[in-house]
Formats: C-alpha cells, sequence, structure tokens
C-alpha cells in the first residue's frame, strides 16, 4: 500500500524557517516526480515545488522561489521542503504527492496519484 508521511511542520514568526519531511513507502512507481502542495483556509489547493526523482529537475511556483528548497534522499525515499524567510501568506496545511503525472506546475486535481496526510504551516 502507498503511504506518504509528513512531518516538520510548526508555528514560527516571519522570517523564520521550517523543514518539512516526507517518507514515502519503497515504490519505484512513487518516485518518478514528487512534490509539497499547500491550502490555506478558504483556498484551493495549490501546488508548491516540485522535483523529477531520478534527474533532479526542479520547479518551484513563483512566490517561493529564492526561498523554499526542495530536495530528495533516494536512499531514504524521503523527500524535503526547506522553508526559509517565511511570511504569514505561507500559512497553510502543507501536502505531500506523488506521483504527480506532470512535474511541471501540477494540478491539485488529476495531476496527483496519492496524497500525505498533510502538516500545518502557521507564521505569525
Amino acid at each position: 500500500q502507498v503511504q506518504l508521511v509528513e512531518s516538520g511542520g510548526g508555528s514560527v514568526q516571519a522570517g523564520g524557517s521550517l523543514t518539512l519531511s516526507c517518507a514515502a513507502s519503497e515504490n519505484s512507481d512513487m518516485r518518478t516526480c514528487m512534490g509539497w502542495f499547500r491550502q490555506a483556509p478558504g483556498k484551493e489547493r495549490e501546488w508548491v515545488a516540485s522535483i523529477y526523482t531520478r534527474f533532479g529537475q526542479i520547479f518551484y511556483r513563483d512566490s517561493v522561489k529564492g526561498r523554499f528548497t526542495i530536495s530528495i534522499d533516494n536512499a531514504k525515499y524521503t523527500l524535503y521542503l526547506q522553508m526559509n524567510n517565511l511570511k504569514p501568506e505561507d500559512t497553510a496545511m502543507y501536502y505531500c504527492a506523488a506521483p504527480l503525472l506532470r512535474c511541471s506546475r501540477p494540478g491539485a486535481k488529476g495531476d496527483v496519484g496519492y496524497w500525505g496526510q498533510g502538516t500545518q504551516v502557521t507564521v505569525s
């Protein structure tokens, strides 16, 4: 059974940092392209960043470029999202997603195979 388990969320002040982790089950199909999405209260779930796990090609939404870094440890089947210089508008539930049918700007509906349970990030 496919599983994605996030951790690392929390509450920080603006300008602070957090690192999210997503442990994926050992399934090669899961790891072609993986990514992070987020959903703020009352808003649609939106894509944040994604990575081709084998070739390392990376994509970010414009609002997080230069502040967030997505990476993967293939040996540990773990995806990371390092978030620096956090802003209040980054407050959301963050979800790990895999596999993604599109790695560049995937949609939350139709492009995602499996979701994690989510981890809350709150920036004040």
